[in-house]
């Protein structure tokens, strides 16, 4: 059973929560093609007053909402992603069914493109109810590069503010908890591509080349060391080679191989150095086999940091309003998020809330991932109570 937060949202506010959910997820859009998702934001903020939208990372965009009440005026940034994955829905159930073939809300940003509009409808009614700003980020882009979350880093969107609310479904909860931890919740995530770099020869006479092949075998072995002997067992530090490209024929010494990967790490102290670890090793590995290595690393997203005080004062909120048993902190830190990005600006919470339920507990990022449209109100006004509580103590 879900229980209700409080009544922050109206009727109508709610059947636009539902409707703009029910939307993005029947009309997905890729990273940095979020034109109509971005359209359809704006147009139901202006159906409710709010008509001073602000673009950014050409596909986002955000909105300010003042409060009008006396008291210190704190400034709070609220961040839904709204971009979608390259992954084709299998559920068939479902009456809101992705129709773009390929493309689906395999991460549940359809939910948080939706609460984020929520907070920005209910903070707007209340605007007479606090001092300060909140503004809401509609992010797109979170899936790829170039991600939504470094130009708000970049273009200084978050600067004067206090603090920053992001949040994201969880499957491994179930439906009706909320979890957050403090200290690092997602992995810095790092991409390098690497040129290895050999001589041709014929296959029959290896001696008379350099073979860009078993350089390559040696530096997806050795990279590993760096992780198993070199990392804290803590750190969750992972390398991942995920395409390796090489070779004409069977009976040619290859010349060159490709390969693309991914850095991570929980440690932002040891992200540099887990980088200029892997681009050793591949230089290493291909020293000694007489060959060549190019590494190019392209920093990514940094872990998202949770403040300690606000996550103290986001657990107590859940269990004095959902109940003691409503706050869960077991989810496991595993992948990334570029609202890392927010936390590297300002003191940040990134929550989840629990959507595991019966017919709803495959993962993210799979083609039968779903989640209830029962998670988002109460999502929303946790979240809305939770930004005011921010707003005036």
């Amino acid at each position: 059973m879900i229980a209700r937060t409080n009544s922050f949202l109206s009727d109508s506010e709610r059947d636009a929560v539902i409707e703009l959910r029910h939307a993005m997820h029947r009309e997905p859009e890729l990273s940095n093609a979020e034109w109509k998702t971005q359209e359809r934001i704006r147009n139901v903020l202006q159906q409710f007053g709010l008509n001073q939208t602000n673009t950014f990372h050409k596909t986002g965009l955000y909105i300010d909402i003042e409060g009008t009440a006396s008291g210190p005026k704190r400034s709070i940034a609220v961040r839904g992603d709204i971009d979608a994955l390259p992954i084709q829905e299998t559920r068939d159930d479902l009456s809101y069914q992705s129709q773009v073939k390929g493309v689906m809300h395999a991460c549940g940003h359809d939910m948080h493109g939706s609460i984020a509009l929520g907070a920005a409808l209910a903070f707007h009614r209340m605007r007479n109810n606090f001092a300060g700003k909140v503004r809401v980020f509609f992010q797109p882009a979170e899936e790829a590069e170039p991600l939504g979350g470094r130009s708000v880093q970049d273009e200084k969107l978050l600067d004067g503010f206090d603090h920053a609310v992001g949040f994201h479904v969880a499957p491994e909860i179930p439906t009706g908890k909320f979890g957050a931890r403090e200290g690092a919740v997602t992995k810095s995530a790092d991409q390098f591509r690497l040129t290895i770099t050999g001589k041709m020869a014929h296959g029959a006479a290896p001696h008379k080349g350099v073979d860009a092949i078993a350089i390559a075998a040696a530096f997806v072995n050795e990279v590993q060391k760096v992780v198993s002997r070199e990392m804290p067992a803590d750190d969750g530090a992972v390398v991942t080679i995920g395409t390796i490209h090489g070779g004409e024929a069977t009976n040619i010494i290859c010349p060159s191989v490709v390969m693309e990967g991914t850095i991570r790490t929980r440690s932002p102290e040891r992200r540099g150095q887990l980088c200029q670890r892997v681009r050793e090793v591949a230089e290493g590995a291909a020293v000694m086999h007489r060959g060549q290595a190019d590494c190019i690393i392209r920093s990514g997203e940094p872990p998202v940091v949770n403040d300690a005080e606000l996550v103290r004062r986001f657990r107590q909120l859940v269990e004095d309003t959902v109940g003691p048993d409503g706050f869960n902190a077991s989810k496991e830190v595993t992948g990334s998020d570029d609202f890392g990005f927010y936390a590297a600006c300002v003191p940040s919470i990134y929550f989840w809330f629990g959507s595991r339920a019966a017919a709803n507990e495959s993962p993210v990022h799979t083609p039968t991932f779903g989640a209830s449209d029962e998670l988002i109100i109460p999502a929303t006004e946790l979240a809305v109570k939770y930004i005011l509580d921010l707003l005036n103590t």
